[in-house]
């Protein structure tokens, strides 16, 4: 058969071809000799939210001793607050909240969209955010703009209605969405679609875009909002001597010239290890604590005080109406009350990272050494297409394989988030074929952690098990590209 010789005549041929490497990846996954109590029950990582790994015998034994307490909830946020003080400084601020996505809902609502109350009309608000991965979080919680990313959302739930992502839009409240210079946005995938590929970007151009779209949208300016990962693959790479990305800085820099909040999504960071509120000069930082933190599921609000007083009113943690320093009451958004067992869950979890942090690093570094490992024994026609790197802030080891691509010739596939949601994304569900849990994969980009079967009960590295899945991963990658045609001659 011929080469391809378009992007979309490849991802023609894998969706023919889908039974077929979905019969060789099965059949590729019985020489891993998987036992068949793992089948279904390991991953590629712990911290996805649709399956988060079992918790640490640490966090739930601490967790069991508070559950048989009778404890006011708010000693649990100010024991949090503690701790985030402690280490932070003074001036910053803690508020706990049951997700990721809900920190984020109620930070844009009380930081950033037009007050309701009061005379006269309402007027409209738009923060800014880097055209980057994941923006069905951090960048849409407004109207786009400009209109072309209208429909950028697309299928992502299966549903684009008001109980879908675009639900989550907030009234009179846009977002402002800039594509970031050396970032490449070609179209990919069977689902095919833009794929926002952010290994080269470059920070000072990209900065200068940010500014010249503010000054274009002061009027309405209300904040600036972004990622807050630090690896290449998302466009983080370039970084000062302490490690902490430029162009999250700059974006720091840039908000408070205009006196608006910088909100940074950091989901999949962890506190105290990983980005620095503080090294950035940020707002507000959310954090998913049962991704990679280890916590039970809930999620953590960080920031400057003067931030975090309305989302902390918001949350009714901000004082009785008689006059206390901190209370736990009803409130706009009491509805994501993480409970109980979520905060101390949380405290449990923050004080394992300051007092013993190799518990969380030990095991990603140890997973990096294997990664590199199996990856150097990938097909060699594709071998120096990978590149890995490792972070501390999410606890991953990243395989990232853009480079694959340049020169204008068919590289390795690339899966867009819209294959995610539409079952077209070969390495996902491929990977589930071969009994292994999948994690986030699109957009040229493997994200690897440990913790879903690959960790003992303590949270440390069962370097057996998580040579296996990697090994299952590098088998399945070889299988895709000898289907897609990118071996062939012309």
């Amino acid at each position: 058969m011929a080469r391809p010789q378009f992007r979309f005549q490849m991802y023609k041929r894998l969706q023919q071809n889908l039974q077929k490497i979905y019969a060789d990846a099965r059949k590729a996954a019985e020489t891993l000799n998987m036992p068949a109590e793992l089948k279904g029950a390991i991953g590629l990582t712990g911290a996805i939210s649709g399956c988060p790994s079992p918790l640490r015998e640490d966090i739930e034994h601490a967790m069991a001793v508070e559950a048989k307490k009778v404890v006011p909830l708010n000693v649990y946020v100010d024991q949090i607050r503690e701790l985030i003080k402690g280490f932070y400084g003074d001036e910053y601020d803690a508020c706990p909240i049951n997700t990721c996505e809900a920190g984020l809902w109620t930070t844009f609502d009380c930081l950033m969209t037009p007050p309701f109350q009061g005379r006269g009309d309402n007027y409209r608000s738009r923060y800014i955010a880097p055209l980057e991965r994941h923006t069905h979080h951090q960048a849409s919680y407004g109207r786009p703009f400009p209109p072309k990313y209208k429909d950028i959302l697309a299928d992502r739930g299966s549903t684009a209605g008001e109980l879908g992502f675009y639900g989550k839009r907030q009234h009179n409240f846009d977002t402002v969405l800039v594509p970031m210079a050396g970032a490449d946005y070609t179209v990919h995938g069977i689902k095919y679609h833009p794929v926002p590929l952010m290994k080269n970007l470059k920070v000072k151009e990209s900065l200068q875009a940010l500014e010249a779209t503010a000054k274009r949208h002061e009027t309405l300016l209300a904040g600036f909002a972004s990622l807050g990962y630090d690896t290449p693959g998302y466009g983080y790479s370039d970084k000062d001597k302490e490690g902490t990305p430029n162009l999250l800085k700059g974006i720091a820099a840039l908000a408070k010239s205009y006196n608006v909040p910088y909100v940074i999504d950091n989901a999949w960071g962890i506190p105290f290890i990983g980005t620095n509120i503080k090294k950035v000069g940020a707002d507000v930082m959310i954090y998913s604590m049962d991704k990679a933190t280890g916590s039970a599921t809930s999620a953590l609000i960080i920031g400057k005080e003067e931030a975090l007083v309305p989302i902390r009113r918001a949350l009714g943690y901000h004082g009785a109406r008689y006059g206390t320093a901190s209370s736990y009451g009803k409130a706009a958004y009491v509805g994501f009350d993480p409970g109980k067992e979520g905060l101390s869950g949380q405290v449990a979890a923050l004080r394992v990272i300051l007092d013993r942090p190799e518990v969380l690093t030990k095991p990603v570094d140890q997973l990096h050494k294997i990664v590199v490992e199996e990856f150097a024994k990938i097909d060699p026609r594709i071998r120096p297409f990978f590149k890995i790197y490792k972070s501390r802030n999410c606890g991953t080891v990243e395989v990232n394989y853009e480079d694959s691509w340049k020169g204008g010739k068919l590289g390795i596939p690339i899966f867009s988030i819209e294959d995610m949601y539409a079952g077209s994304h070969l390495f996902q569900d491929g990977m589930m074929q071969m009994g292994i849990i999948p994690t986030i994969s699109y957009d040229a980009n493997f994200f690897i952690s440990p913790g879903l079967g690959t960790t003992d009960s303590k949270g440390q590295l069962i370097p057996e098990r998580a040579r296996m899945i990697i090994r299952g991963l590098v088998m399945l990658i070889e299988i895709v590209c000898e289907h897609s045609g990118m071996h062939e001659s012309t």
